[in-house]
């Protein structure tokens, strides 16, 4: 086993000890006592809304929670969600402080499209983070060498109101697939995607994360030679027609074993608050990202894709001026 593969179990772990109290209507994170300009924390507590278990988001934001309470006056503490737009709807609602997000989620939330048509969500970002690579991950048996042979196969389209389902529909649809119509849906979370595809009643499934994912690598190593990834990067222009974040690149062969890298569309990720969020304590959390992003790539491999040069790309959603401070800094 990886050294990081402990880290990542231990980190795994204390996210579960603490998430069991998230969740719910909150009052606002910090009293925002620290004097204007600062990049102190004030006295609190926030809560950080991820992903599912054994999704990157889960382990890093699981990090993250760690550092802050370890290194500012608040104590943060990680829950466990579907992520992207399940993460923006509680985290403008009140029941988390802190979210991660699909970068072309949260510019959908903040122009009011799709799962948020005609409600622009009032958040800013923190920084732009690592960017989530789009595995579509199939059994060899199941027929499927594009996503147009999904027409009638049982796919996983990732957690209900998840950015994974956010793509794997776009992805569908680029090919001229219904996704509510014209594949048989599983709309599940990351574990029982591995279980159904380890137990062969999914034919496939769609998952966004960063590299790797440790539930992906359990699918491949007990699968191995059952199930291969699939070059999705001819649906590119159909998805930059609807944002212009995504991107290709590859997935090397070593991430899971493959025999070759496998051409993968890729999106950012960030990390959002409501507009309200004390200024100081964005100074101070994202300020705390960079200066201690080391303790978070021990994390989780992924966090080696954090730079600062690029934390300050996250349009269309706004940055918060706290962060803009720290990124000054």
């Amino acid at each position: 086993m990886r050294s990081w593969n402990l880290k990542v179990a231990v980190a795994v772990l204390a996210v579960g000890l603490v998430a069991a109290g998230c969740g719910g209507k909150r009052e606002a994170a910090g009293s925002g006592d620290a004097a204007a300009g600062s990049c102190e924390a004030a006295d609190g507590r926030i809560t950080i809304a991820t992903g599912n278990a054994g999704g990157v988001y889960y382990v890093v934001g699981g990090g993250l929670a760690q550092l802050i309470s370890a290194n500012t006056k608040l104590k943060a503490t990680a829950a466990e969600t579907g992520a992207s737009v399940q993460n923006i709807q509680q985290l403008v609602a009140g029941n988390y402080d802190v979210a991660f997000s699909l970068a072309d989620t949260a510019a959908d939330a903040v122009n009011g499209k799709d799962a948020f048509d005609g409600k622009p969500q009032k958040v800013k970002a923190l920084t732009r983070l690592y960017s989530n690579y789009t595995q579509v991950l199939v059994r060899t048996d199941s027929g499927i060498d594009g996503i147009a042979d999904m027409k009638g196969k049982r796919i996983s389209t990732g957690s209900p109101k998840s950015g994974t389902e956010v793509i794997a529909n776009r992805l569908l649809a680029a090919v001229g697939l219904d996704p509510a119509a014209d594949v048989q849906a599983q709309r599940l979370d990351l574990t029982k995607t591995a279980d159904g595809m380890k137990d062969g009643s999914i034919d496939g499934l769609v998952w966004s994360g960063g590299l790797p994912t440790a539930q992906m690598t359990d699918i491949t190593t007990s699968l191995k030679g059952k199930v291969k990834l699939i070059d999705i990067s001819g649906q590119l222009d159909a998805l930059k027609k609807i944002n212009p974040v995504y991107d290709v690149a590859p997935i090397p062969a070593a991430t899971y074993g493959m025999a070759a890298d496998v051409p993968s569309i890729v999106v950012p990720n960030v990390l959002l608050v409501r507009e309200d969020f004390p200024a100081a304590n964005a100074c101070a959390i994202t300020k705390l990202i960079y200066d201690k992003k080391a303790d978070l790539e021990k994390v989780h491999p992924a966090a080696k894709d954090i730079t600062k040069g690029k934390a300050a790309e996250t349009a269309p959603v706004p940055l918060h001026p706290g962060s803009e401070q720290a990124l000054k800094g």
